[in-house]
């Protein structure tokens, strides 16, 4: 049985559904409108278990999912939905030990999402023009333990990329276009390239440039996701979702034929 260790970071979740991630500290205590959570009373005790506040109020103690960090990540800016990371982790052949580039750090929510699928063995590099967006970038990922597996590089990747042979790289950048040649030199030969922008005029002034710079087999989508209220008596779509977030563009580095 797995239990709750110190140092671990736990995702506490009250009966309506309040979600707080707080790392496991001996002495330490966490203080809600719900009452108060002693660390002492939560350590050692195993994942999934109801514990109760001095209020007597109810909790959970899990251990957060990528999901559950991706969907309560600190931004400063729009971020890449889960149900778009799915996708593009997929598509790019995202796994343990590979080595993946992508300009526009943002807030890290990809970024967070790629240093947990490379695994300790596995590399991402990151760009992005503005400290600030690095800054809250690395903030992220140093409360989920991930930053040793980044590299932040605050640089203006009009001037290319520092790799060369890259598996797989993606551009989340607001005229991405612009940098379909450097991405391509970037890239080993069959490598995967991802990219996401908000609107269809964008899409089409990549299509017009990426057969250009040697790209092919190239998809173009979006992804919609709509959750049912889970009550047997009632079961129905929620009243909300989440439709559409940016369309999704990936294709393959290749070497044309020179007959």
């Amino acid at each position: 049985m797995r239990r709750v260790n110190e140092n671990d970071l736990a995702m506490i979740v009250s009966s309506d559904h309040k979600y707080l991630f707080i790392r496991m500290e001996k002495g330490k205590e966490l203080q809600t409108h719900r009452g108060i959570l002693k660390h002492d009373d939560i350590i050692g005790i195993p994942w999934g278990s109801e514990i109760r506040s001095h209020l007597d109020m109810r909790f959970y103690v899990l251990e957060p999912t990528l999901r559950d960090l991706l969907l309560h990540i600190k931004r400063k800016s729009q971020i890449i939905y889960p149900k778009d990371i799915g996708y593009i982790l997929l598509r790019l052949s995202i796994a343990p030990g590979k080595t993946v580039v992508e300009a526009g750090t943002g807030s890290g929510s990809l970024t967070l999402a790629l240093a947990w699928s490379v695994g300790p063995e596995g590399r991402v590099i990151s760009y992005d023009r503005r400290a600030d967006m690095q800054n809250l970038a690395r903030k992220n990922l140093e409360r989920v333990g991930l930053e040793d597996r980044v590299d932040l590089k605050r640089k203006d990747i009009e001037e290319g990329f520092e790799e060369s042979g890259v598996e797989a790289l993606f551009l989340d950048l607001p005229a991405p276009e612009q940098y379909l040649g450097q991405a391509r030199t970037a890239l080993v030969d069959g490598g995967m390239l991802g990219i996401i922008v908000p609107t269809t005029n964008q899409v089409i002034d990549i299509l017009h440039g990426i057969s250009i710079h040697a790209f092919e087999l190239i998809d173009v989508c979006e992804i919609a996701l709509r959750f049912y209220k889970p009550v047997p008596e009632r079961l129905r779509p929620v009243d909300r979702m989440v439709a559409h977030t940016g369309y999704l563009i990936f294709a393959r580095a290749v070497i044309p034929f020179e007959g």
